[in-house]
């Protein structure tokens, strides 16, 4: 069942930012990411792609970790 709320809390989207930032690393394809993302949290497509933007732009974890 999909979240019934429009947007997660803050501590949420932070969760799914980093599970998309591993998954990405893990597959190799943003898509696929994504959608290992859709199905772990029950988010809509729409709401990953606000907070994958969010997270980059706010550089969440792991982005600021050193590589």
């Amino acid at each position: 069942m999909l979240d019934p709320s429009p947007m997660p809390s803050e501590d949420r989207r932070r969760a799914i930012f980093a599970a998309l930032v591993e998954a990405q690393d893990r597959t190799r394809s943003v898509h696929a990411a994504k959608q290992d993302v859709l199905a772990r949290f029950a988010v809509t497509w729409a709401i990953v792609e606000q907070i994958e933007q969010e997270g980059m732009n706010n550089e969440w974890p792991p982005l600021d970790a050193d590589d």
